[in-house]
């Protein structure tokens, strides 16, 4: 039974909007409505918090602290509701105050404070300790703007001002009386005593003020509620009025536009000096202040730090929080006193890193200039950090300058963030089982020789109670009947129950008549936002993910020309109807992603336009994917296309929630494909192209992609058409050059796709055979579904505490 009934929820809503607004329900508008319900909820959460808080500084308990510059938190009021139990009664309340509850929740802004898979994982993490009832705080920096909203011109991405906060707000507690301060720049002055210990004094630095604004995170059947902590950023000078009343406007408010600039916008780009200053502004303005707020609560609570590694674990996601290490050690040495070996022990027995990418250039290095102007004393611990690991390495490999030199935190003018996590971390996960070992064979192989025993795998997951019970209620409540009741939803596994019925045509019947459904209402949200009319009888074949040349988008391109130009050739050819699926952001800066876009939306234009394509062939860009986006895709998708270079992409988990949702996958054996394969063998996914070692192997051998085009004439035929345009005349010879004949240094088809395409193309053949076995088809969702409970991001969270953080959970 819910907390709260209809009626008292209705009193509450309708008190929120007296005290807050000042308005009536009859004048209250959409906006205020949402506002009152979010404080309503906000309440609720908050009462909770403070219980929380009791029962974790009264227990003594072990905290974790989760670090990342990334939080895709999405809308939240609809999910509140359903963690808090409230949805159906909250729905209930609305209309009977003459509101559409399904209106209301749309009108949602996404909170912009993420880009992609990293960010949206540490979101369904912190959903998932809240509901393990791990005492948790999630850290990261209000973003003003967050990231980009994206807006389709002339078929090119443009990119607009995403501003959340104005209806996003409402979530947001801000908590004055915890400000912490941060200092860029200046000197560090040497101060020695008479027993020869050194005393650094930093001067001359600018302050910034870091201003938490925090989050209530909600668990699922549970009184237990987290915190997600954003740090805004102000300046501690006021407006100079002597400069305003001289109307030097500008100048007078110059050093407040320089603080708040921190917490502008996600990502700045960082092809120039200032993006690249900004970027290292916002990481270590977000990592002090985090440590700076655990030591003081931690201070009052047990008067010293020697047993902070006892109670606090830090864990940073990807390279982005690193500097947490030397600011640890900076307030440890410089604010208590310690020794460096204790201030050592403590940090090293304290934070812990996950990976997330053996991209080269995602394995973040900072010029050391940089480093030495912005943050002085951090300079410092980071040289002497870096020259104690350099004599270690020495003492291991003696005269080896190749192993010194590939693993060294400073080298060459650079800082790199990778490295000094590998030396100083307790812990170092990867997030699939491929992606640890590479890791553990190439990236890091010298570091795991030497300490194994620090090297972990924590298999990505996503949270199922939104991903699967929240965005499809009715495949929700099939898997219920089927599997007697709601135990998946705190214990994924119990979703295995579902696979008895793979041969229970009145199920199988079902499944497809929910997914029939879903593909409707998907069309209808897209008829309504852009106008077009998608073919719900065509086989809806999705990617949908960030915008990197590894992630393969222009592979999925080259296939569907390769269509177009059956269907050129033939019109009357037996051709099942297809409805291929794009969402993508590109990173502003990267261009021949943005290259990626325009060709799509070229190719798109082109086949809406040709009358042989009609209800057979074709091609969508969704503009502006998001969160909100993704719900209502993902139950409506059938084919899910995970197709990256085999060894580059760490684990994915869109390709999680399309298998929870009965999409079938495409794929490669990459990143987390390679668990799902082994979930549900080869006879349930449709599985093409090389694997990770035969990518290295013919790497090794000197790949010619050249060799591919002049060997096999309907791929070159579609490379010619791409490279020679459609009917707007516009030429990607840019992209094609590159898949031919390399671009800047870099190799040609660097990411092999003329390697994997004949296979590719074959695999989509297998896929269509599939689909026209209804059946067949019906049956493999069915199993993909029931086996799926393994990537729920519970199982994930459990491993974290019993394998790196060594806490309890519920």
């Amino acid at each position: 039974m819910a907390e709260y009934t209809k009626a008292q929820l209705t009193d509450m809503i309708i008190g929120k909007l007296q005290r807050n607004f000042g308005r009536t329900v009859d004048e209250a508008t959409p906006n205020h409505m949402f506002k009152a319900c979010a404080l309503v909820l906000r309440d609720i959460m908050s009462r909770r918090q403070m219980e929380t808080d009791n029962q974790v500084w009264e227990g003594q308990k072990r905290q974790v602290h989760y670090l990342s510059l990334e939080f895709l938190m999405g809308r939240s009021l609809e999910k509140n509701a359903y963690n808090l139990g409230l949805l159906d009664t909250l729905k209930s309340a609305l209309e009977g105050l003459g509101f559409s509850a399904s209106d209301l929740f749309e009108s949602e802004p996404d909170a912009g404070l993420g880009n992609g898979g990293l960010g949206r994982l540490a979101a369904c993490y912190l959903d998932s300790m809240t509901t393990l009832e791990i005492p948790a705080t999630g850290y990261s920096i209000c973003y003003e703007l967050g990231i980009f909203k994206q807006k389709i011109i002339d078929g090119k991405q443009v990119e607009l001002a995403d501003n959340w906060l104005g209806l996003g707000d409402a979530w947001l507690i801000p908590k004055l009386d915890e400000t912490e301060e941060v200092r860029f720049g200046g000197t560090v002055e040497d101060h020695w005593d008479s027993q020869g210990h050194n005393h650094p004094e930093h001067v001359g630095y600018t302050t910034v003020l870091a201003i938490p604004r925090d989050m209530e995170i909600a668990g699922y059947k549970t009184r237990h509620t987290n915190t997600l902590r954003l740090w805004d950023a102000k300046s501690p000078v006021p407006v100079d009025m002597s400069l305003y009343s001289r109307g030097e406007y500008l100048k007078a408010v110059e050093q407040q536009a320089m603080a708040e600039v921190i917490a502008k916008v996600l990502y700045p780009d960082d092809n120039h000096y200032e993006g690249k200053s900004l970027r290292l502004k916002q990481q270590y303005f977000f990592v002090s202040a985090t440590v700076q707020s655990i030591i003081r609560q931690h201070r009052a609570q047990y008067g010293t730090l020697r047993n902070f590694h006892e109670k606090h674990v830090i864990q940073i996601n990807d390279t982005h929080p690193t500097l947490v290490i030397p600011e640890l050690m900076r307030i440890l040495l410089d604010v208590e006193g310690y020794s460096w070996d204790d201030a050592w022990y403590i940090v090293t027995h304290t934070v812990c890193y996950t990976n997330h990418t053996i991209l080269a250039e995602a394995l973040e290095r900072w010029p050391q200039s940089l480093i030495e102007t912005l943050l002085p004393r951090i300079w410092q611990i980071l040289k002497e950090i870096a020259r104690r690991y350099q004599d270690e390495l020495q003492g291991r490999y003696g005269n080896d300058q190749g192993k010194i030199a590939h693993m060294a935190i400073i080298w060459g003018g650079e800082v790199r963030m990778a490295n000094l996590c590998v030396c100083a971390c307790q812990a170092i996960n990867g997030v699939s089982a491929l992606h640890s070992d590479i890791l553990k064979r190439d990236v890091f192989h010298d570091a795991y020789v030497a300490n194994p025993e620090k090297f972990k795998n924590v298999t990505n997951g996503v949270d199922h109670r939104r991903w699967l019970s929240q965005i499809n209620p009715k495949l929700d409540a099939l898997i219920r009947e089927c599997t007697g009741g709601s135990k998946y939803l705190l214990h994924p596994e119990a979703i295995k129950g579902l696979e008895k019925y793979k041969d229970d045509q009145s199920v199988l019947s079902r499944l497809e008549s929910i997914k029939n459904e879903n593909k409707r209402r998907f069309a209808s949200y897209v008829a309504r936002e852009s106008g077009i009319i998608l073919n719900t009888d065509a086989l809806f074949d999705v990617q949908v993910k960030r915008l990197h040349e590894y992630k393969r988008q222009l592979l999925n391109v080259l296939h569907i020309v390769y269509l177009y130009q059956q269907l050129q050739d033939n019109p009357n050819m037996d051709f099942t109807p297809q409805t291929f699926l794009f969402g993508a952001k590109a990173a502003p800066g990267y261009h021949v992603a943005k290259e990626i876009i325009q060709l799509i939306n070229s190719l798109a234009a082109q086949i809406a336009n040709d009358p042989i394509c009609k209800d057979k062939l074709q091609v969508v860009f969704l503009e502006n994917y998001r969160v909100s986006l993704a719900e209502k895709l993902m139950p409506a998708s059938e084919l899910s296309e995970q197709i990256s270079t085999a060894g580059k992409e760490a684990s994915g988990t869109g390709n999680m929630k399309f298998m929870m949702n009965g999409a079938l996958t495409i794929g490669t054996l990459d990143g987390a494909n390679v668990e799902m394969h082994q979930q549900v063998g080869s006879e349930n996914i449709f599985l093409f192209g090389l694997t990770a070692d035969q990518v290295a192997e013919r790497k090794r051998q000197g790949y010619r992609s050249l060799d591919y085009y002049q060997q096999n004439q309907a791929l070159k035929r579609v490379i010619d058409q791409i490279s020679a345009g459609f009917d707007d005349h516009i030429s990607y010879n840019d992209l094609t050059n590159r898949l031919l004949f390399g671009s800047g240094g870099s190799m040609a088809d660097e990411y092999m796709l003329l390697a994997d395409f004949d296979s590719y193309c074959a695999a989509h053949r297998r896929a269509l055979e599939t689909y026209a076995d209804r059946k067949r088809w019906n049956q493999m969702s069915l199993i993909n579904i029931a086996r799926s409970g393994i990537f729920a991001a519970d199982r994930s969270i459990m491993d974290y505490a019993k394998n790196i953080w060594h806490v309890p959970t519920r």
